[in-house]
């Protein structure tokens, strides 16, 4: 139990702002969680532009929640009265259609944001020790946003809206045993119909905005913690001044909160431009066909999900017949592999095999087809993200101070994820299907194989203080 109760003296020339700011203080933490948290939290001065996209995402978040609070007001969860309703908000609702040019840009500049912002983590190794939480809870926003905007992708019922979700439901029926009735309950009904718009709604609009609000204060909960990463990956909580600040440490305000308003302006122009001459983007924001209503009796000449899941869906697609056999070559390479050059103990390696037998088996055409394997390694080529800290074992932990050839191993894996996004909103022909076979094996051997080739070099000496020249 607390003292008695003192309010705070205030001088009696004080304004009114800080009379008010010291009565809610005797009753709220209100400057305490502003100086923990942004005010006086200590970060390190070296921060370079790629620190900018984790508060672009906190914008793009607001934006989206915002935006989609007026969506709603106006949107119709009914499969009659779906498509008219977004028509409704487009051309009669007053400045409806910015709102909603607003939302489904911010869906894709969410992503955006959020990619570069991986990015940034896996040059600067921001997943490392003692971060580790930090990334899976990353990586949970990250999931849920895949799920958000899936759920969302339907609501338009437009004809790739209702084709992709029927499209991405029935993946989920290539699991054995459970995947028929998964896929009818995911669905609600043996189509996709008024029964699964509804529920996409309520998953879209209340259930997953809920879980990504608790995983973002989760994740900026961990971050401040134990405190940011930084280009140079150097602990600045080792080196400490006689107040107990970090010596190579600035407050987050004013400097990084300048910095970020200059980002936001810089966001908001391009955003803007998008916007308003040209919502669409070719096609890949807004598909041209989503523009039709949904109609069961037709089927699109072409079917492929918005481009940011483009990525994992070409993994999916080039799981082809023929190239199982590849990939049982490959898992059998990479458990001799593990058994010559791996520390792992030997009852480890006993069940590596034995994992690695019972894949090469179920890939048989035989026991499993390649539409499940499809998934599996769809599944898998966003899972194996998560794995990372582990995978991880460079003794530095930014790109700065590992091997120059390290930056060709991180730029080829960057050219792969992009020509898989790539290919994934084309149509599937040969010379493409084996691109991205090839493109499928090389990302997953990114993450597999990087607890040798982390390890691998001649690696730069990393300083005991950052490195940071004024500017």
């Amino acid at each position: 139990m607390g003292g008695p109760f003192k309010e705070t003296q205030v001088p009696a020339n004080a304004g009114a702002g800080t009379r008010a700011l010291a009565w809610v203080d005797d009753r709220f933490p209100l400057s305490k969680l502003w100086n923990d948290q942004w005010g006086k939290y200590y970060a390190p001065k070296n921060f370079n532009v790629w620190y900018l996209f984790g508060s672009l995402a906190m914008l793009v978040l607001v934006l989206q929640i915002v935006t989609g609070i007026f969506l709603t007001m106006h949107y119709k969860p009914d499969a009659n009265l779906a498509f008219g309703s977004v028509e409704y908000i487009m051309r009669e609702v007053p400045w409806g259609w910015l709102v909603r040019y607003m939302h489904s840009t911010g869906a894709s500049m969410f992503f955006i944001v959020v990619y570069l912002h991986m990015a940034r983590g896996l040059m600067y190794g921001s997943y490392r020790k003692p971060r580790e939480l930090i990334w899976l809870f990353g990586f949970g926003i990250f999931l849920c946003l895949m799920a958000e905007a899936f759920f969302g992708y339907l609501l338009p019922w437009g004809q790739m809206s209702y084709w992709g979700a029927q499209v991405i439901v029935n993946l989920f029926g290539a699991i054995p045993v459970i995947g028929p009735d998964l896929s009818l309950w995911i669905r609600g009904d043996y189509v996709v119909s008024d029964a699964t718009l509804n529920r996409f709604f309520a998953f879209h609009v209340i259930a997953l905005p809920l879980v990504i609000l608790g995983l973002v204060a989760a994740h900026l909960i961990a971050l401040h913690e134990v405190g940011s990463n930084n280009p140079d990956g150097i602990e600045i909580k080792d080196n400490l001044d006689a107040d107990g600040h970090p010596v190579d440490g600035i407050p987050s305000h004013p400097y990084y909160s300048t910095k970020d308003f200059f980002g936001v302006a810089v966001f908001l122009t391009i955003f803007s431009a998008v916007v308003f001459f040209a919502p669409e983007m070719g096609g890949y924001f807004l598909e041209y066909n989503n523009f039709l209503p949904a109609d069961p009796m037709k089927t699109p000449p072409h079917i492929a999900p918005t481009w940011y899941f483009t990525p994992f869906y070409s993994v999916l697609r080039a799981t082809t017949a023929d190239f199982m056999y590849v990939l049982m070559a490959a898992i059998a390479a990479y458990v001799v592999f593990i058994w010559l050059k791996s520390r792992l103990a030997y009852k480890t390696k006993i069940a590596v095999a034995v994992i690695g037998l019972v894949l090469i088996v179920g890939m048989l055409p035989q026991v499993l087809d390649a539409k499940f394997w499809g998934v599996v390694l769809f599944g898998s080529s966003v899972v194996i993200i998560a794995f990372l800290p582990w995978l991880d074992h460079s003794p530095a932990r930014s790109i700065r101070y590992r091997p120059d050839w390290h930056k060709y191993v991180y730029i080829l894996f960057g050219l792969c994820f992009v020509a898989l996004g790539y290919l994934g909103t084309q149509l599937p022909t040969p010379a493409y299907t084996i691109i991205s076979q090839v493109a499928t094996l090389l990302y997953f051997a990114f993450f597999l194989l990087m607890p040798w080739w982390s390890t691998m070099g001649r690696f730069k000496p990393v300083p005991n203080r950052l490195t940071y020249s004024a500017h």
